[in-house]
């Protein structure tokens, strides 16, 4: 909440500091707004001790389904963004609420499809997920539009006519959508 909200005494001395008093802010002419002083830090009291016993005790939901099925979208060229997105595939398959029970999918499509790319810096990670049974599905949309053929890309993914496609239909069928 904003501390000005919160103290109404401090926002009428910070109103009359800046502005001076009531007559002379009438007769005073507009001047550009100045950044309003670092005040004091609001006290926060104690923590709710039974939402802190609460988090103490949580440690996750619980995966009570017999199967989870979740597709991953890239659509960035950005190394950082493509580099996060196969990490979160990685933790996704690594939890161990979900071991045996997930089914995951990635696709990549626009400058996500560099991720696909041969000779890229992703094709040991892409690999990896790959041998754990992740679908790599591959817009062919994308792949005209950046005049590639499949030579360009590696040997092991899956191609699909539309990622805009595959993202709906996933969906209609239940799952879950994951983008980074």
């Amino acid at each position: 909440m904003n501390p000005l909200l919160q103290y109404p005494a401090l926002a009428a001395a910070l109103m009359l500091s800046l502005l001076g008093s009531p007559s002379q802010a009438q007769t005073t002419a507009a001047a550009p707004a100045a950044p309003a002083p670092a005040g004091p830090a609001p006290v926060l009291g104690s923590p709710n001790p039974a939402a802190a016993i609460h988090a103490a005790r949580f440690h996750g939901a619980t995966a009570r389904k017999a199967h989870y099925r979740a597709i991953y979208q890239l659509n960035s060229n950005d190394p950082k963004v493509i580099a996060k997105t196969l990490q979160a595939l990685q933790a996704a398959l690594a939890d161990p609420r979900l071991k045996g029970k997930l089914a995951l999918e990635l696709v990549v499509f626009s400058g996500g499809t560099a991720a696909f790319r041969k000779n890229q810096p992703y094709e040991a990670d892409v690999l990896a997920l790959q041998q754990a049974g992740v679908i790599l599905a591959q817009c062919e949309n994308s792949m005209k539009a950046q005049s590639l053929t499949k030579d360009d890309m590696l040997p092991y993914i899956s191609y699909v006519p539309t990622a805009n496609g595959e993202l709906i239909i996933r969906q209609a069928e239940g799952w879950s959508l994951v983008h980074l």
